[in-house]
């Protein structure tokens, strides 16, 4: 019986032990997993607005009284890949928001230049900007994905009783405020 009552506390402690290792080592996976999801994010963005440049430069050619419009494109792109705005998927969302727009606006006077739409160039551009769109939604979903099962595992009993304390907090979701905004295709009438 002596022996009963010192094993009994020792393997409860262990099993403890165990559970609180399992546990914190799939926190830690879970959150390095949201972490490159996002680091994936911003590569896509940043590939996106290296294409900007040669997009604007080619529309140029055919309209050149439109800086306006350049301009605006040119400010959007940047807050995109802005440092603010890569650390934080709510700052990330709302600059993808302003840049949807911006591009409307761009996309709307190459459709006004019928001999844009056959440079093989702009094509080209048009084509890889698509690619990229396509990979940022894609990195979005498995972002998004990664962020909703870190966040239910902090948010279960009993993992929610010591996962703040060790340093796991809930995660945003990057959502485009306005999902409308980039699903839509710019709607031009001449």
């Amino acid at each position: 019986m002596p022996d009963l009552v010192i094993w009994v506390p020792v393997i409860i402690t262990v099993v403890i032990g165990l559970w609180l290792w399992s546990t914190y080592n799939g926190l830690i996976t879970l959150n390095v997993r949201v972490d490159q999801a996002w680091s994936d994010i911003t590569v896509q963005l940043k590939r996106r607005a290296d294409l900007i440049p040669n997009l604007i430069e080619t529309v140029k050619g055919y309209a050149t009284h439109e800086r306006e419009v350049f301009e605006h494109v040119t400010r959007a792109r940047a807050a995109t890949v802005s440092p603010e705005n890569l650390s934080h998927p709510a700052a990330a969302a709302q600059a993808e928001a302003g840049f949807a727009g911006a591009m409307k606006s761009l996309f709307a006077v190459a459709e006004a230049y019928p001999q844009l739409q056959a440079n093989q160039n702009f094509l080209q551009l048009q084509a890889e900007l698509t690619d990229t769109e396509d990979k940022i939604m894609a990195s979005r979903r498995f972002y998004n994905g990664g962020v909703t099962e870190l966040n239910i595992k902090i948010q279960q009993f009993p993992t929610n009783l010591f996962a703040r304390m060790l340093g796991f907090i809930k995660r945003e979701f990057f959502e485009v405020a306005d999902a409308a905004a980039i699903q839509e295709p710019p709607q031009v009438k001449f």
